[in-house]
Order: structure tokens, then sequence, then C-alpha cells
């Protein structure tokens, strides 16, 4: 009899234990359509530096235990483990940090590596991409959904759209002609591999009422110097990051830039990786791309927030 009670006992508070896993758990649609349930938020591993700077912007970042090498801010990242690239994801390693949950920018690869988290016991979470102002709301509301917080993302997502949409009517305000610029990503063998329509490039350009030069192109293209001599680009633009301390004069005499308007007026202009990830220092990227570019604007300064406490440092 004895025992049967302590097994009866035993079921019931498996039961109960059954019960408040279900009732603590909660579900999202990711990106790519799946629907995920998730009980814990305690462990997570960040993908994407958008992502990344989002969950801190949340209140999270406690809870990260790793990141991929996109993610640079803020600051206190820097002391985590990397997984390495976005793009080139080994799954043992993800998974053998032990996380709770992965969250993951959409466009993480490689295909393989994406199918094998997806099926693991780990929820894993693909966060929608995007590169317009929408998207970053979007952005911010699907990761707090992922973290249970889903008020905390609306009222982030509130803070933000205000601060986006303050920039962009500033910049409205002020800029009366567009000025156009080319982005180059890289200058391989001395031909320039340029930022086209569809890319986060294009993205931030019109954010801030710059003209993408090479907009007739599709995506990141090697560019001939017919074809950007035939746009003449009045600013060359290209990643603080990816710059290499290259000498500006060797980008102004490269052939595709010699003879054009940045070239004559010695405008080659840095600008920091985070400007282009759609997280929650938009509204700062687009002010400072569009102050770059407009140095003779002055324009005001957004108020400061507690996630974008060293955009302005970063943006020199």
């Amino acid at each position: 009899m004895n025992r049967r009670i302590s097994l009866l006992t035993l079921g019931a508070m498996l039961f109960a234990a059954a019960s408040v896993t279900t009732a603590a758990a909660w579900t999202v649609k990711d990106a790519a359509g799946r629907t995920i349930e998730i009980t814990d938020a305690s462990r997570i591993v960040t993908i994407g530096g958008a992502v990344t700077e989002i969950v801190h912007a949340l209140g999270f970042g406690d809870k990260v235990i790793a990141i991929d090498i996109t993610s640079t801010y803020p600051a206190e990242i820097k002391k985590l483990p990397t997984i390495g690239y976005m793009r080139a994801l080994a799954p043992e390693g993800v998974l053998s940090l032990g996380p709770s949950l992965v969250l993951a920018i959409e466009g993480s690869g490689p295909a393989e590596a994406i199918d094998v988290l997806s099926r693991a016991s780990i929820p894993f979470v693909l966060i929608p991409e995007g590169t317009d102002e929408t998207a970053v709301l979007k952005k911010i509301r699907a990761v707090a959904q992922a973290l249970g917080a889903p008020e905390k993302g609306e009222q982030l997502a509130k803070t933000v759209g205000e601060d986006i949409a303050a920039a962009k009517a500033m910049i409205a305000k002020n800029v009366t002609k567009e000025r156009n610029a080319v982005f180059v990503l890289s200058t391989g063998n001395g031909t320039p591999t340029v930022a086209g329509a569809g890319t986060s490039v294009d993205g931030i350009f019109k954010l801030s009422h710059v003209a993408n030069a090479m907009a007739a192109v599709h995506g990141f293209k090697p560019a001939t110097p017919e074809a950007t001599l035939a746009v003449q680009p009045q600013n060359i633009v290209m990643l603080l990051e990816r710059s290499h301390a290259l000498d500006e004069n060797a980008v102004f005499a490269l052939p595709a830039f010699a003879g054009t308007p940045a070239a004559r007026d010695k405008r080659l202009i840095l600008i920091p990786s985070y400007y282009l990830s759609f997280g929650p220092r938009t509204a700062h990227a687009i002010r400072d791309l569009a102050e770059k570019i407009y140095p003779e604007l002055e324009l005001p300064k957004l108020p400061p927030r507690p996630w974008t406490e060293a955009a302005s440092s970063h943006s020199k």
C-alpha cells in the first residue's frame, strides 16, 4: 500500500512538474516559418551583430554565453567565446556550449549547418533580416518574442522607431539635393567590388538621403572603370574595419576612381560596420552617415539611449 502511495505521489509530482514546464513555455514563428517552443532563455548563443545588440538592449546581455565574429557591440561581449563567422557555422561547435536557446540572423549558414541546428533539441530561431526601418522593428520584436519578453520588445521598437523617424525627418529637412556615393567592399587586384541595389548599403544610403551611384547593378559586384567613371561618384565609402589602413591616395589612384569627383575632392569616407546591420543603433547610423556626406550641415544629435552610449565614438 505504501509503495502504491509513493508511486502515486511521484506520478503526481512529475505531472505537476510537466504542467509547470508547459505553462512556462512560449512559442514563436521564426523567419523560416517554423513554430518553435522555448522554455529557457538563460543560456543564449547569438549569431549576427544586430541580434546580439538587440538581446543586450532588451536587458538579456548577461544571458549570452557565446557570439559570432560579426557581433562586436557592446564592448563587454569581447570577453565571450566566439563560434566563428555567421555564414560558416559548425553545428557541433554551437551545441557543445550547452545553450538553452540559439538566435541567428536570417542568412546565416551554410544551409547544411542550419538544417542540423534546426533539427537539434535546442530551440534554434532564425530572426528575419531586412534593410529598412520596418525590418529593424521587426527584428526587435522577433528577438523579444524569442526571449519571452514581447512587452520589452514593443517598448524598444517604439523608441527606436521614433529615433529613426526623427533622423529621417531631420535629414529630409536639411538635404535639398542628394549627393551620390559608391560603396567599396574590397579593392582586390585593383578592381573594386561595389554595392548595388538590394544590399544593406543601398538600404542605409536611402535612409540617409544618399544616392547609390551603383544602383544599376544588383548585389555586390566587381566594377569596371567604365562603369564607375560613367556614374561619377562624389564620395567613396568603405568599412572602417576593412580599410586595413589603406592609403586614400591609393584608392583615388585606382583606374575605377581616378578622374571622378570623389578623387578630385578627396572624398573617402570610412564607416563602422554597424551602419549596415540594421539594429538598435540604426537611427544614429542614418544621422551620422548623412553628416559625413553633407559635412556643411549642422545636424542635431539624437537623444542618447542606454544601448547607444558608444554610438558616437564608434562612428568617428
